[in-house]
């Protein structure tokens, strides 16, 4: 029973760990909840403080919690302690100033501006910046008099200790723990990645196509915590050694587990797969060659499949034993030729997929979780382990070489100037519209121009945003209307209530800005009831101002220093064919006998640039957007960049064995074969930039043939001659893919 109850818990941590990477929405919604319960405990017990000031602290509390992003707690320690008297001198002026309308309304709009064009200055100036601006309409909120600075100071400080205490003491979070968490988080994806795989495998014609959907979604979510990974090596790792091998052995996992997936795909198909087809979602889907599971190979694949899972998913304390031992040398057997089931080509490919799955897997084990048992080793587990333990120790401690710094811009062309300018603009509109609604709650305009233009950059971006911070506001006032007259004249129960609201906020932003908002309108509802300001017609005012301050964001960003969606995803655009040109060139220029180069760290460079262009098609790609040719080709264009990035990624790891892996060998013909491809990528790249360019993609004999290489047959994947062809190939003809959606003139040689 001990045994079932722990796997039972192992699977509920797993699944928890999967869905929320890190803990980290967990742990803000706990921070969060946490620093408000303490204060108004605080204020509440000790200082006896009324209703208002009650409300006042829980706001403080939670705008000291949210506003501070920074990894290290030592940073995060002193922001806490400059935003108490940022915080002190906000209130001390919004009760100053609330009398004079002009003079307030003026100097509302220069801290505005100033919040917004602190966020050239980090995460600091970004945490002082919001802090500043959220406890000065925290002020207009309460109402807020002089008289009653003294108890409101109070308050404020009372709530930025609450929130140190949880943060520090409570709900505490170090870079390496976070880290830890994430790594599990990989685990638990990887795991499930395979889970879909084998549904793929499983799956009947009538339900390829859903299990082939849980397969990308299941290599997206892989790949997002692989990114998430990366970004907290640094801190999260006590010396670069560490942070390097931790990187390079996520990396190898996600590349395997991604071309398993392929390979599946094929030995499913009629044909051999299209790598886009993971990447695009709505592909068309392979027709199915036979029903899953036929014959003795079909069942011994599946069975592997799951063994598998089982080494992924099996917790460290748990992962020792002779029965896990047979499977792991099982599975690396299939990297031998003469272990290889009899079966049809592509089936075979899929079984060395395997093995090379349970290779990584291995060498993911040993970085996370320290020497693993040798004592059943085969001869080919022992090979594999021999061939880790030489990657391990070809890894340098030293610190990547510096790349080329960006030219910074100045002036109104500065990001955050140009985006100060424009809000500060915006919300001048919604003081003057606002005040004209309600000359009691115009704020709420403010504060919905402001939160719209956070974290955007394009027109289309906070056009978006605005639609859905105005559609989630719509259903909160729903919502708002129902709790509070459930709730009554309870204040502890309606404060109990803002206390899961807040949590549902803090815990779903990630996911949805829509429900975010949703939440936050019917918090605010019974925050009303408190103060005892509630009506129908007050939330319907909210709904009216808050449409006027997107409105007034939408107009500020359209005339004002515009930065038009098509411009932004252009430029983007430039920085993805710009990183994908770098991977490429020194995978190639390793793989041909060149110079050894930081190639993961390139490859990370292109996946966080084409992250930006995703997010920055989002206005294209909307459901609600009425041009569907456009909607369309966008999906298209990124669904072949993410094809691209994904045998870049591949050329670079592979690269990067050839110092110490016996079956790799240089070949200096590589570079000159993919000069086409590295010159398609330049035109493409010239083209965006300027549309009248007169350069054209080049198409012809495949770089297989240029290498001279014999190609009849199906590729044999435990090759590796084999493997970096198969991606150049893949990679040159997505290039040549992406040309006809950006209007790219094709030629063959000598037309």
């Amino acid at each position: 029973m001990r045994a079932v109850g722990r796997s039972v818990r192992t699977r509920l941590r797993d699944r928890v760990a999967a869905s929320d990477p890190g803990l980290l929405r967990l742990t803000a919604g706990l921070r969060t909840v946490g620093a408000i319960a303490l204060a108004l405990a605080v204020l509440a017990l000790a200082v006896g403080a009324d209703v208002t000031h009650l409300v006042a602290g829980a706001m403080a509390a939670m705008v000291a919690t949210f506003a501070i992003r920074e990894k290290q707690p030592g940073r995060q320690a002193v922001t806490l302690a400059l935003g108490l008297p940022v915080a002190l001198a906000s209130v001390s002026l919004s009760a100053l100033l609330n009398s004079r309308v002009v003079v307030g309304d003026a100097f509302f709009v220069v801290l505005i501006f100033c919040a917004v064009y602190g966020r050239r200055f980090g995460d600091r100036g970004t945490a002082l910046g919001l802090i500043g601006f959220q406890v000065y309409f925290i002020s207009l909120f309460v109402g807020v008099k002089v008289s009653a600075l003294p108890a409101l100071w109070e308050a404020v400080a009372v709530a930025f200790a609450c929130s140190a205490v949880v943060r520090f003491a409570v709900v505490p979070a170090t870079p390496a723990g976070v880290l830890q968490r994430l790594r599990q988080a990989f685990r638990a994806r990887l795991g499930q990645l395979v889970s879909a795989q084998i549904e793929l495998l499983d799956a009947g014609p009538d339900e390829v196509g859903r299990a082939l959907a849980h397969l990308r979604d299941g290599t997206a979510r892989l790949h997002e915590t692989a990114l998430m990974i990366q970004s907290r090596l640094d801190e999260g790792t006590p010396d670069p050694a560490t942070a390097r091998l931790v990187q390079r052995r996520v990396a190898d996992a996600e590349i395997a587990a991604e071309r398993l997936g392929l390979l599946l795909l094929t030995a499913r198909s009629a044909e051999r797969a299209d790598t886009l087809t993971l990447h695009l979602p709505g592909a068309p889907v392979p027709a199915v060659r036979r029903p899953s599971g036929s014959g003795e190979a079909g069942a011994l694949l599946r069975r592997d499949l799951v063994a598998l899972r089982a080494l992924v998913m099996r917790p460290p304390a748990e992962a020792r034993g002779t029965a896990l031992s047979q499977l792991r040398n099982r599975l690396l057997g299939y990297r031998d030729e003469e272990n290889l089931p009899e079966a049809p080509p592509a089936v075979q490919d899929a079984f060395r997929g395997v093995g090379e799955t349970a290779r990584a897997v291995m060498g993911l084990r040993t970085a996370l979780d320290g020497p693993q048992d040798e004592s059943d080793d085969t001869p080919a587990t022992a090979r594999s382990r021999e061939e880790l333990d030489a990657e391990d120790a070809a890894i340098e401690a030293e610190a990547a070489e510096p790349g080329a710094e960006e030219e910074e811009q100045t002036g109104l062309r500065r990001p955050t100037t140009r985006a100060a300018v424009q809000v500060a603009v915006g919300s001048s509109l919604a003081i003057v519209g606002g005040e004209l609604l309600s000359s009691q709650r115009w704020y709420w305009a403010v504060l919905t121009c402001w939160i719209v233009f956070i974290n955007t950059t394009s027109t289309g971006e906070i056009l978006v945003k605005g639609y859905r911070r105005l559609l989630g506001t719509m259903l909160g006032v729903v919502a708002g209307i129902v709790l509070a007259g459930l709730v009554g004249n309870h204040t502890w129960t309606a404060f109990a209530l803002v206390l899961l609201l807040v949590f549902a906020m803090f815990y779903s932003a990630p996911l949805s800005y829509t429900l975010m908002s949703f939440f936050v309108t019917a918090m605010l509802g019974l925050l009303y009831t408190l103060l005892h300001t509630y009506s129908l017609a007050v939330l319907v005012l909210r709904i009216e101002e808050t449409a006027l301050g997107a409105a007034c964001g939408i107009i500020a960003a359209a005339l004002v220093l515009p930065i038009h969606t098509d411009r932004r995803t252009n430029e983007l655009l430039e920085t993805v064919l710009e990183r994908l040109t770098d991977v490429t060139e020194g995978a190639v220029d390793q793989l041909s006998g060149g110079y050894a180069a930081d190639l993961l760290d390139k490859a990370r460079d292109l996946d966080q640039a084409l992250g930006d262009l995703r997010a920055a098609t989002q206005p294209l790609t909307h459901p609600i957007t009425p041009l569907r040719a456009r909607r369309d080709s966008a999906r298209y264009v990124v669904a072949l960049l993410e094809t691209c990035a994904y045998h870049a990624r591949s050329l670079a790891a592979t690269a990067e064995l050839l110092p110490t892996h016996p079956s790799i060998a240089a070949d200096p013909r590589l570079r000159g074969a993919v000069r086409r491809t590295v010159r398609n990528i330049g035109a493409i790249s010239a083209r965006v930039a300027d549309e009248h360019a007169g350069t054209r993609v080049e198409t012809g004999p495949s770089i297989a043939s240029l290498l001279g290489h014999d190609t009849a047959g199906v590729p044999r994947y435990g090759r590796i001659t084999d493997r970096v062809l198969r991606h150049l190939e893949r990679l040159d003809e997505a290039v040549t893919g992406l040309a006809r959606p950006l209007d790219v003139p094709v030629e063959a040689p000598g037309s």
